[in-house]
């Protein structure tokens, strides 16, 4: 209960700071939770519908790719919190990615991108999977050639940033649509933010109490409204690791096979989990995290292993449950 009480207090000086800053008219497509951050844009990329529009036409183009068969949307589903249910995804003529599909909810919060962080803004990330050998396998230079040649992308682009489709224009509008991408009005929100107390069950508010229990430890990471710290931590899953995680940009063997911690919006539909897609349910995530982890070099001490009984762990299930959103799911 102390870091469940300890929760509150941090939320509730962040809602008192939100409500001392400047207030920012939203359009209805980009507004902001309760107990949320106002979101802010880059100077040359705030939100407007046309951007938003055009952000929208080229996440579910195929023109995208290099042979024009695979979307952002086919990795991206917005019915599994655009994520989708593969290990991992394929990419141009079938080829397997090397990490599980992450969810695109809320990315307008996240400091840094990919798994590593080795992408500081929104916008630089969308060159990622377009120059990708096993994603898009492209150039957005030949991609903006592409759209010239197509009268109403021209015709979009102007409207929206008053220039024709060029490098600028393709990921400006594409992180604009994707910041649109906001979950916060699930059943722990009506619950915890909206004061809507009848609304969880008995189970998940006993998970809810499990959840942010020293016992258990899971919100020394899965912390703030979009329950990630956002820090890059081992979760002792093996011993022996195919991929460097953090490494690769840090090349510090302190940083081995760290990855940013995920998000849990809408967990329910975005297995399988862990960055390599290895665990299937929740059952198994509990499992493991229950047993303390492979003990690798790198792991965290926060992943140290607790009791737990089947009774707690379904409890701890349904309240996870909770964190998902039907609105953002079907709309």
């Amino acid at each position: 209960m102390k870091k469940l009480l300890l929760f509150i207090i941090i939320i509730s000086v962040s809602c008192k700071k939100q409500d001392t800053e400047i207030p920012f008219s939203y359009p209805a497509l980009m507004e902001v939770p309760e107990g949320f951050e106002p979101i802010v844009f880059p100077e040359d990329n705030e939100f407007t519908v046309d951007r938003w529009q055009l952000g929208k036409r080229l996440f579910y183009d195929p023109i995208m790719s290099s042979d024009s068969t695979i979307s952002c949307a086919n990795c991206h589903q917005a019915e599994l919190a655009f994520s989708d249910d593969e290990i991992v995804s394929k990419g141009v003529e079938d080829r397997l990615g090397t990490r599980n599909s992450p969810t695109l909810a809320n990315l307008a919060y996240h400091p840094y991108f990919t798994r590593e962080g080795g992408v500081p803004t929104l916008e630089m990330q969308i060159l990622v999977p377009i120059q990708e050998h096993n994603e898009f396998d492209f150039n957005i230079v030949l991609i903006a050639e592409r759209l010239n040649k197509i009268p109403s992308y021209v015709e979009e682009s102007q409207k929206a940033y008053n220039r024709d489709p060029d490098a600028f224009v393709i990921t400006r509008a594409l992180a604009n649509f994707e910041r649109s991408l906001i979950s916060g009005n699930s059943p722990f929100d009506q619950f915890f933010y909206q004061n809507k107390k009848d609304i969880l069950l008995e189970a998940e508010r006993n998970g809810l109490e499990l959840f942010f229990s020293e016992k258990t430890n899971c919100s020394s990471c899965h912390s703030t409204s979009n329950f990630t710290n956002y820090a890059f931590e081992n979760n002792g899953l093996y011993t022996t690791y195919q991929d460097s995680g953090r490494a690769l940009i840090t090349h510090s063997q302190e940083d081995l096979a760290k990855f940013k911690v995920p998000t849990l919006r809408n967990i329910s539909v975005t297995y399988p989990y862990m960055h390599d897609g290895s665990i299937i349910s929740l059952d198994e995530v509990i499992t493991h995290y229950a047993s303390g982890g492979k003990k690798h070099s790198s792991q965290s001490s926060l992943v140290s292993g607790f009791e737990i009984t089947k009774q707690e762990q379904a409890a701890l299930i349904s309240f996870l449950y909770t964190l998902s959103e039907d609105r953002y799911l079907t709309d």
